[in-house]
């Protein structure tokens, strides 16, 4: 392959602004790579600044109880040895990346020079850095907010606890914008040194190319910390469930469950690091596509670094102008976090106008329809989040239908919920579709790029809503673990309830993002490997996309698969320790905690390599065995199938457990309807006009709607907590946890790091034919093939029994002389000499 062919390009040999500009020759398209990246720098750092304020602000709220205060710190050092444990083994991937990184393009650098080996290696090894700093940060952060949020749930009521849980979620969207964009300048400008002689635009297009490892290095990190993290949070949580909830009948993070300290740890691991790490490479990914999509135009290159700056900036303004009042209801509550990125959202369209109209002089009405490109992406971002809350929330009706399916049973609940899933999936895909339409037709491929950085230019406020929510949970598990008053958990249950929405929200919003920036990067492939229009009925390009279109459904069954394997190690542990452990059922014994914290660390790393080995290899794969045509139809195919199931996934996942929590919340209903249904005996539905009524129920209806200023309280939906229906919707969400904290978030993650890596290695296949390399795709099928045999031998060989009966508990009764038929000799015998009633 000719290296340096880039060289004898015309294009490249002229500087693309000055020639867009109409021979504009001042700023921005005389400005050095270190002036396109000042703001990005200089934003960056202001970011974390913020950081250090909301920390500083964050450790003033004070911590509660000394027990309080030990069950955090059970938390927060079981999601240290987590974190830590990962880390190692993802410390030997991304060494041994580094190295072939290195090596392959010394030998065949791109561009002629021998340093594009360093470049990219550098580029790959900072982006793994910051993508696993941030969510080192976020975990540690959230970790100590969450029982400094029971403490002002407890002490000084909803509106101060839901601040807290916020600043602390803060502190955690602040450091992923910060790290981010300081990473990606700083090394933008850096791989931009060195080249010599050559024009602006060359310098550009090279630096521009060698950022792909950046990319590379924070998806492979997002990938294994969101399977990974998925896997526990969801095995410690269904085992918990499972056992303590449905075997054992005690309530939910009650201390004598010995999971459920893995359980929170999960939270933070999962759904902080992991969600971090994910909205990280998200937030680099687009700048990348954009900017290599910009083909050296300086002022192309600078957009997307200035506008997520300007995004920063506004997300801090954002952060002040969330509040809410005490006694908030959902919707109150859910505002209350809209206020600061409807606040946000404002702002970042004036930064933006501002932008487009000084960085494009010459060329305005291009500049405007880049603005315009901005703004489509932003509104489909909020647009996205409406919908998913809306299907997730249960202020609304498809989540009470899943409730009202509960009368049935637990298989109408389910069903229920996967139709609710399913339909989930068409206004985001409308809304989606609509942008990469729109966006084409005002700006090409680059417009879609920069819709794709407008979404998630208010990322340091719309990841702080999401992360708030694991605090949230965590703080009512602190409260409940602590034995706290009942009104401590109803607040931190109607915060817990508001963050499952805003999680749901968050992952809708991720999946969104996705789609745009992983569209981004195919396009960017496209051009780098000198592919040209691509016909879906050619029958290599319709192999890949059937390819693709599968890998989705094959990563999310290895997930799902996973987290029961792992629960099922859970359970048993669980169950030996009630079994064994004397005392515990009645809360005179403590729980070994540490020892489900360690079940799931080890089952969560163990599962993770096989998702990862087959996300990771299988673009090599297709694109040096059949070529960089297959690839694009394999990255077309995953993109579309993979946002499908994705959506589908969190939305029901996301609709499950919110139904579970409506069924116990006592309901405010208009008094219109309740006193017609009562004067009615039920019968009557509640639109019935009340004029078919006596004229007494009218003016008693009329009276108490004033008196009671218009809505009156009635006991929990369906029967409330303890039901048959309430217990259907908990088999439910045991369904949708998996769905929605593991396999549906990692999805996204999967099309992303695909499609980066296939523009890491555009220069290997560039102007390559069908099968010319074919040799060379063995190589990643072998190393697949030799991992999956590897893992079936150590992991899957011999699995787990989760019907056997508990060894130790066996022992115990044969060492007792009791049988099973004794034991329920024994229990007939204490209910009878209890009249009846049975005795725990």
């Amino acid at each position: 392959m000719d290296t340096v062919r880039r060289l004898d390009d015309i294009f490249l040999l002229k500087n693309s602004c000055i020639v867009a500009s109409g021979g504009e020759t001042g700023f921005p398209c005389n400005a050095e790579a270190i002036v396109t990246v000042s703001l990005g720098l200089a934003c960056g750092a202001v970011a974390l600044v913020m950081v250090f304020y909301l920390m500083r602000k964050l450790k003033e709220a004070p911590r509660g109880t000394d027990e309080m205060n030990k069950i955090c710190d059970q938390i927060k050092s079981g999601a240290r040895a987590f974190l830590t444990t990962e880390y190692k083994y993802l410390s030997y991937f991304v060494i041994v990346v580094f190295a072939v990184l290195v090596l392959l393009y010394t030998l065949d650098p791109p561009t002629g020079d021998r340093t594009d080996g360093i470049r990219y290696g550098a580029c790959f090894l900072a982006g793994a850095i910051l993508s696993a700093a941030a969510g080192w940060g976020g975990m540690a952060v959230a970790t100590d907010a969450n029982v400094r949020t029971t403490q002002a749930a407890d002490k000084e009521g909803l509106a101060v606890a839901l601040r807290v849980a916020f600043t602390g979620g803060a502190v955690m969207g602040f450091t992923v914008v910060g790290y981010g964009l300081i990473g990606l300048s700083l090394f933008f400008w850096l791989v931009s040194l060195g080249y010599g002689d050559i024009t602006t635009t060359q310098r550009l297009v090279y630096a521009a190319d060698s950022l792909a490892g950046f990319g590379f290095g924070a998806s492979s990190i997002a990938l294994f910390a969101r399977v990974a993290g998925g896997i526990y949070t969801k095995a410690a949580d269904v085992g918990a469930d499972l056992v303590g909830k449905i075997e054992m009948d005690i309530p939910e993070d009650d201390p004598r469950n010995p999971a459920v300290i893995a359980d929170n740890v999960g939270d933070n691991v999962g759904d902080v690091a992991g969600m971090g790490a994910d909205l990280f490479e998200s937030f680099v990914g687009s700048i990348i596509a954009a900017i290599t999509l910009a083909r050296g135009d300086t002022a192309k290159v600078m957009l997307p670094i200035w506008v997520a700056g300007v995004g920063i900036i506004a997300s801090m303004i954002g952060y002040f102008a969330v509040g809410a009042k005490d006694g908030a209801g959902q919707k109150e509550l859910m505002f209350a976090l809209h206020k600061g990125t409807i606040v946000s959202s404002v702002f970042v369209v004036g930064f933006c106008a501002i932008l487009c109209n000084f960085l494009f002089p010459g060329r305005s009405t291009e500049g405007w329809e880049i603005f315009a490109c901005i703004i489509i992406g932003l509104a489909a971002g909020v647009m996205i989040g409406q919908v998913t809350e809306y299907f997730t929330s249960y202020s609304y009706y498809p989540v009470q239908s899943i409730a009202d399916a509960g009368v049935t049973g637990p298989a109408t609940v389910i069903i229920q919920g996967l139709g609710i899933g399913m339909i989930s999936t068409v206004f985001p895909v409308l809304i989606i579709v609509a942008t990469i339409l729109g966006c084409n037709a005002l700006a090409s491929d680059y417009g879609i790029a920069m819709a794709a950085v407008g979404m998630l230019s208010t990322l340091g406020i719309t990841l702080a809503a999401d992360a708030y929510g694991p605090i949230a949970d965590n703080a009512g598990g602190i409260a409940e673990m602590a034995a706290l008053d009942e009104r401590v958990r109803d607040t931190t249950d109607a915060l817990d309830a508001l963050g499952n929405t805003t999680a749901a929200t968050g992952k809708g919003f991720a999946i969104g993002s996705a789609v745009l920036t992983a569209l981004s990067l195919l396009a960017a492939f496209k051009e780098k490997a000198a592919i040209g229009l691509v016909d879906i009925g050619d029958p290599v390009v319709l192999s890949g996309a059937l390819l693709g279109a599968m890998l989705p459904f094959l990563f999310a069954a290895l997930t799902m698969l996973s987290v029961q394997k792992a629960a099922g190690a859970i359970i048993i542990e669980v169950r030996r320790q009630f079994a064994e452990i004397p005392g515990l059922r009645e809360g005179t014994a403590e729980a070994d905690s540490d020892k489900c914290v360690q079940i799931s660390t080890q089952s969560s790393i163990e599962e993770m390599i096989l998702p990862g080995l087959y996300a990771i290899l299988s673009p090599l794969a297709v694109g040096f065995l059949i070529g960089p045509r297959c690839l694009v139809g394999l990255l077309a195919g995953a993109i579309s199938s993979g946002m499908m199931l994705a959506l589908m996934m969190a939305n029901a996942g996301g609709a499950w457990d919110n139904s579970k929590k409506y069924v116990p919340i006592p309901q405010h209903q208009f008094c219109i309807a309740v006193i017609t249904n009562s004067a009615a005996g039920g019968v009557l539905p509640r639109h019935a006009s009340i004029f078919s009524r006596p004229l007494i129920f009218e003016f008693l209806t009329i009276f108490l709607c004033l008196f009671y200023d218009q809505y009156i309280e009635i006991e929990g939906a369906k029967g409330g907590k303890g039901t048959d229906i309430h217990k259907a919707c908990i088999v439910g969400d045991t369904v949708g946890d998996p769905f929605k904290d593991t396999s549906g978030p990692a999805l996204n993650i999967l099309i992303k790091l695909m499609s980066i890596i296939s523009l890491t290695v555009a220069p290997l296949l560039e102007g390559r034919a069908d099968w010319e390399i074919w040799y060379y795709g063995l190589i990643p099928i072998f190393i697949m093939l030799f991992g999956t045999y590897l893992v079936y031998h150590y992991f899957w060989r011999n699995p787990l029994d989760i019907t056997a009966p508990v060894d130790g508990a066996a022992a115990k009764d044969e060492e007792n002389g009791n049988g099973k038929e004794e034991t329920a000799d024994a229990k007939e015998d204490t209910e009878d000499n209890a009249g009846g009633v049975e005795v725990s």
